[in-house]
C-alpha cells in the first residue's frame, strides 16, 4: 500500500492494515512516537466528486472511532497510549497527510 510506506518513510511503525471487525475498517493503524494513530486513507483519481481530505464527514468518523475503540478493547496493552486520528488524502502522485484530523470528541 502505498500510503503505508509513506509513512514508514515519515517514521510511522505500521501495526496493522486494513483492521476490520463489526463497527467497520481503519485502513491503517500505526504508531507515531509515543502516539497510537488511527490513519483513514481516502484516494481520489480526480476532483470531480471533491477533495480526497473532505470525504471524511461527521458520519466516518464516527464509524472510525467506533472501530478505534473495539482495537483498543482488543489490544489493552496499547490503551494507555494517547491515540491520534490521522488522514491521507491521495490524489494522482500527490499523497497529503493531516494529522490529528479529529478527536473522539471526549
Amino acid at each position: 500500500m502505498q500510503a503505508a510506506a509513506y509513512l514508514k518513510r515519515k517514521g510511522y511503525q505500521i501495526l496493522e492494515q486494513n483492521f476490520r471487525c463489526r463497527q467497520g475498517e481503519i485502513d491503517l493503524i500505526a504508531r507515531d512516537g509515543g502516539y497510537l494513530v488511527f490513519i483513514e486513507v481516502k484516494y481520489r483519481s480526480s476532483l470531480k466528486d471533491g477533495a480526497p481530505l473532505e470525504a471524511v464527514d461527521k458520519r466516518k468518523q464516527r464509524k472510525i472511532i467506533r472501530v478505534a475503540e473495539y482495537y483498543l478493547c482488543m489490544h489493552p496493552e496499547q490503551a494507555a497510549l494517547p491515540c491520534r486520528f490521522d488522514v491521507i488524502g491521495m490524489e494522482d502522485c500527490r499523497i497529503r497527510l493531516l494529522r490529528n484530523a479529529f478527536d473522539c470528541g471526549r
